[in-house]
């Protein structure tokens, strides 16, 4: 009589393989996030970055919806654009500040959206958006009144008479007459 012993076939050892692709997939998780975080810091900084003051330009006349439509500024065009909102942007209202010198343009684009620029100095002065200029989106219209927050949450309020800053931080109000233009 034989003994028959049946063995089960040799074990390979998990180990290695599992280590080898602990590995490959912690790499290719690097590479992944890697490559998205250096995606996210080129927006950001194409953001942050200032733009350089342009010679200023008076705005022109266009053909847009009428004889009488006039084109913003090219530098809030400039800004809008490198913003994602649409262009070209005709003025809806325009006003100066007396005592600062401050423009104010409200302007919309073909869509009917409505955005704030303002300018320390008008036109004519040295136009450095976050410095000089302030470039809001999302402007609500309430009769003659044109109110936009900015991302600190200042609210601007424009009339045809008055240029109203209320601070977020709870200071005083600014309160200056204007002209329109």
């Amino acid at each position: 009589m034989s003994l028959s012993v049946d063995h089960s076939p040799p074990r390979r050892p998990l180990f290695f393989p599992v280590v080898i692709a602990t590995v490959f997939l912690a790499i290719i998780g690097m590479s992944a996030g890697l490559a998205l975080g250096t995606r996210h810091e080129r927006a950001q900084q194409s953001a942050d970055q200032p733009t350089e003051p342009v010679v200023p330009v008076a705005p022109s006349a266009t053909s847009g919806s009428g004889p009488s439509a006039i084109r913003c500024p090219d530098e809030m065009e400039q800004t809008a654009r490198a913003k994602g909102y649409s262009t070209p942007l005709e003025q809806v209202m325009r006003v100066r500040a007396a005592d600062t010198g401050t423009t104010v343009w409200i302007c919309s684009d073909a869509k009917g959206g409505l955005y704030y620029q303002s300018n320390k100095g008008g036109y004519e002065a040295t136009w450095i958006e976050g410095e000089t200029a302030l470039f809001l989106p999302k402007v609500k219209k309430k009769g003659d009144t044109y109110v936009g927050i900015a991302p600190d949450g200042n609210v601007f309020t424009v009339s045809p008479t008055e240029l109203r800053i209320a601070f977020a931080s709870g200071r005083e109000d600014e309160v200056h007459s204007v002209d329109e233009e």
